[in-house]
């Protein structure tokens, strides 16, 4: 979660003129008052991360506060309130018509929960976007998370409420943090069917991530016709990631962000709010998967074949501590992995001794008749 991600990214989506594009602004946050973070988080865990962050206490393992995944430091409440409040600020603008489309790579903490930071996460900056869409008079918000890691957090946040739908394609928590999220994790008492999970087996590609997400997250949207579209773009399930065991490319990851983008425009107005999350490559992976999500939303995609700018590479290098002629290993020259896109479509047919159709049709049957469809068939 190093912050250099960050700077990264928004350099590059800088240098390849994606910011400069028309139509596209940038919003400065700000830090989330204590009443926005409470919509979804407990007063108390409120005053919890204040206090570890003024250093008056210097952890609170209880609530997750000073673990090995969440470390406390000097104003962890402010910068995290500040990530919150960005996706807030996006979901007001959203909900408003001030614009269509809007991301916040610095969000998608999706692992907090109302009284307990997990993950990496202390504050859930997408529950707190969709409980302000709600707050605003959204009837049904869909959320889809495509991180690497159950999107637990925000399910758990939402989980007997039928108003949000929250799908998550991920490992399987047999293998991963936080060994949650199967496919019979369908949503409390009064909202059965509005949690969705799809728990892929470890060494998932492209080919099987696309084709699971293509066999439920459309199906599941229409039927459920969302005012809005949140989605959660984790790129750890990239190859490359020291985090997880998927053996995703950019060029898949950044197909997922052209597919946000359609199910915006297809099933919830075109209102799209799209935040990061995961992704521990911050030099070679991030940066590039993260520009290709913020040229999708502008509605102009970037080829694979861009070429990135050799200023921008000389600075990534100089970030990651390399030298003045020390080898630039690590520090991509294109937009690509050099790897060409493909899926089995769901259509063509079902293979009932192939891992990922076993958890494609797992979740299918659990959730599918919940929203009248066929899972053999729709």
């Amino acid at each position: 979660m190093a912050p250099v991600r960050l700077d990264l990214t928004h350099r590059l989506s800088q240098a390849l003129g994606v910011l400069d594009r028309p139509g596209v602004g940038l919003i400065k946050p700000e830090v989330a008052s204590d009443e926005v973070l409470a919509s979804v988080h407990d007063p108390e865990y409120i005053r919890a991360v204040r206090a570890v962050s003024t250093g008056e206490v210097a952890e609170d393992l209880e609530r997750g506060l000073g673990t090995d995944d969440n470390p406390v430091f000097p104003h962890i409440h402010e910068a995290s309130a500040r990530i919150l409040g960005g996706s807030v600020a996006a979901a007001e603008a959203i909900w408003t018509g001030e614009v269509l489309h809007a991301v916040n790579f610095a969000g998608g903490l999706h692992h907090a929960g109302r009284g307990k930071a997990s993950g990496f996460c202390i504050y859930n900056d997408c529950a707190a976007a969709i409980q302000r869409l709600l707050d605003r008079g959204a009837q049904r918000v869909a959320y889809v998370d495509l991180d690497a890691h159950h999107g637990d957090g925000v399910e758990s946040i939402f989980w007997n409420d039928p108003r949000v739908l929250t799908i998550s394609i991920h490992e399987t928590g047999i293998s991963l943090f936080p060994g949650s999220g199967f496919a019979n994790d369908s949503g409390g008492p009064e909202a059965l069917g509005s949690a969705v999970n799809v728990a892929l087996p470890p060494g998932t590609g492209d080919a099987g991530y696309l084709r699971a997400t293509h066999a439920v997250v459309p199906q599941l949207l229409r039927a459920f016709d969302p005012q809005v579209l949140v989605t959660q773009h984790g790129c750890d399930g990239h190859g490359e990631d020291p985090l997880t065991n998927l053996r995703m490319s950019v060029e898949g990851q950044r197909q997922l962000a052209l597919d946000a983008s359609d199910w915006a425009r297809d099933f919830a107005g075109d209102r799209w709010l799209a935040t990061g999350g995961g992704g521990y490559s911050p030099f070679s992976v991030v940066p590039r998967t993260w520009t290709h999500l913020v040229a999708a939303a502008t509605g102009q995609p970037l080829r694979t074949s861009t070429v990135i700018p050799q200023a921008w590479r000389d600075y990534a290098a100089r970030a990651a501590g390399l030298g003045p002629g020390e080898e630039m290993a690590g520090i991509p020259d294109t937009m690509s992995d050099g790897v060409d896109v493909w899926w089995r479509s769901w259509e063509v047919g079902y293979d009932p001794s192939d891992p990922v159709d076993q958890t494609i049709m797992a979740t299918r049957k659990e959730i599918f008749p919940y929203h009248g469809l066929d899972p053999w068939f729709d």
